[in-house]
């Protein structure tokens, strides 16, 4: 039997009709949750993120912002620049495009930016709230990846789950969201380049999150029957024919696809839940970004 998809467009329509009438009554109150985008030079990987929070802020009123510095600019004087935002009481939140220019320390920008208005969850302060289990604004991609995980309704409660991947923005912070509760946690392995025996912790999992942005690095064999299996990964890759070979567009050139971390098609036969790549977790990632903006907001009012 195959897999249950976890739409992620449907859950996250779910969570935008909730954020649309707070977002209405903090304008009730005369209000506009505001957020600003700062992008350091031209680059055109960001640039579908950033008109997809620019169509999804306009969408659902909020104002939004993109700052756009030159390429040259040194990091005393973006951290001048965060500061002026810090300090502007009309902007509610900020988000630091990536990546930045060589020579900028992008972590010392990130913990400039005010914990209150940090809407990406990375500024120390934030991070620190996740490890009480009391957090005020946590990174976007690993609450959406949460939210997906919950829509299964599934009981978390004691189950086995291997985390693959610990960045500070969707590993790490998984974990810990996960291990908020006291006594509802489920139990988490967090795996990485340096584990070995990758295979032993996920064929072990009740529950498998992928994120490490490796095309096939997860194989139905992998996989425990009846799993939830959310897969974060986002690869652009060659679109293959029957045979094998790349299917070319008119000039030539290899068409792509977007495939996740894990082999769906095999995936797909063993799990009892899993996420689609596209349609998963990345619709989820912009609208957490909306929930804590408006977090945000609430906060600074």
């Amino acid at each position: 039997m195959a897999a249950q998809l976890l739409d992620g467009n449907k859950v996250a329509e779910k969570i935008k009709s909730e954020l649309m009438k707070e977002i209405g009554e903090i304008k009730g109150r005369n209000v506009v949750p505001s957020l600003t985008a700062v992008q350091v030079g031209e680059n055109p990987a960001s640039a579908v993120y950033v008109n997809n929070q620019k169509k999804s802020c306009e969408e659902m009123g909020i104002s939004y912002k993109l700052e756009q510095l030159p390429e040259s600019i040194n990091e005393s004087d973006l951290l001048k620049f965060i500061e002026k935002l810090n300090n502007d009481k009309k902007v509610n939140g900020i988000i630091l495009q990536m990546p930045l220019p060589a020579g900028i320390d992008a972590r010392n920008v990130q913990k400039t930016i005010s914990p209150e208005k940090d809407v990406e969850g990375m500024n120390p302060a934030n991070m620190g709230m996740l490890v009480y289990g009391k957090p005020n604004l946590a990174p976007c991609t690993a609450l959406g990846a949460v939210e997906l995980l919950k829509s299964s309704g599934v009981d978390l409660k004691g189950k086995e789950v291997t985390i693959v991947g610990h960045s500070e923005i969707v590993g790490k912070p998984i974990a810990l969201m996960l291990l908020a509760s006291m006594t509802e946690s489920p139990t988490p392995t967090v795996c990485h380049v340096a584990t070995k025996d990758l295979a032993f912790h996920t064929r072990r999992a009740d529950i498998l999150i992928v994120a490490v942005g490796k095309a096939g690095l997860i194989k139905g064999d992998m996989i425990k029957e009846g799993a939830i299996v959310i897969d974060i990964g986002i690869n652009r890759v060659a679109m293959l024919d029957a045979a094998g070979k790349p299917v070319l567009n008119e000039k030539g050139v290899a068409k792509k696809v977007t495939v996740g971390d894990v082999v769906f098609d095999e995936a797909v036969k063993k799990a009892a839940f899993i996420s689609p790549v596209p349609g998963g977790v990345g619709p989820l990632t912009v609208m957490m970004l909306i929930s804590n903006t408006v977090k945000a907001c609430k906060l600074q009012q």
